[in-house]
């Protein structure tokens, strides 16, 4: 089975799963945000042989689709102008030289959580959803690097693969990557402008921990790679 077909096995498997508690995404406007993957966001951000993996937590919630129709969700699979993404394809852009087009990005929870967008998902759905979706898809597309966007994502990842204590703290799950697969999996502050603006404040003053935090990452990165183009010759 090739890459792309196991992908789709696996959105096949989201669109027939009902989870109690939970909406789908087809649920909605007659189905107008329902896609061939887990997640919608993947619309924009596709590439099956991507050495960068983005996990977000989740895409969407009933109180935001039961609004007007999102077209720019509809056809790319978010939202460009909200801070989330935006400051995703900055940070991407300085600190990887690439764009979402460059890497694939989806969601680890693919199902409508009740409520606002800010609203919670319990731990133990999150851990249920990182082993039916999230980790198939980076064992399926084999990438070097797993950027997790929020403690909720990183500390479900790190429970679904086991073994692993949970971080208490975004500082020390920042601080704390770990290997899944060919991947090192590494937790990043939410790039929504609450979790960017959080990061960066310490002791009452801003400082810029976002882009050092990223800066390392790269660090990491480079060597692994590095380190497996060794290894293929």
């Amino acid at each position: 089975m090739s890459k792309r077909e196991a992908l789709l096995a696996l959105a096949k498997k989201r669109q027939a799963a009902r989870w109690s508690g939970f909406s789908c995404i087809g649920d909605y406007h007659d189905s107008v945000y329902e896609c061939a993957f887990v997640s919608p966001y993947t619309k924009a951000a596709g590439c099956i042989d991507a050495e960068i993996v983005v996990m977000l937590q989740d895409w969407s919630s009933d109180g935001n689709l039961s609004g007007p129709v999102d077209h720019d969700a509809v056809k790319i699979g978010h939202t460009p102008t909200l801070a989330t993404n935006r400051n995703l394809r900055r940070l991407l852009r300085s600190t990887f030289d690439v764009d979402l087009t460059d890497v694939y990005a989806t969601n680890l929870f693919p199902f409508i959580k009740p409520g606002p967008m800010s609203g919670p998902i319990p731990h133990h759905d999150l851990v249920r959803a990182a082993n039916e979706f999230a980790l198939p898809q980076i064992s399926i597309v084999d990438p070097v690097l797993v950027v997790c966007l929020g403690l909720a994502t990183f500390n479900a990842l790190r429970h679904a693969v086991g073994g692993l204590e949970l971080s208490g703290s975004l500082g020390s799950a920042i601080e704390s990557p770990f290997d899944f697969a060919t991947a090192r999996v590494w937790c990043q502050a939410h790039t929504g402008a609450w979790g960017q603006y959080n990061r960066n404040r310490r002791a009452g003053v801003e400082v810029d921990l976002v882009s050092r935090d990223w800066q390392n990452m790269q660090t990491d990165f480079l060597t692994r790679r590095r380190r497996s183009s060794r290894e293929k010759v």
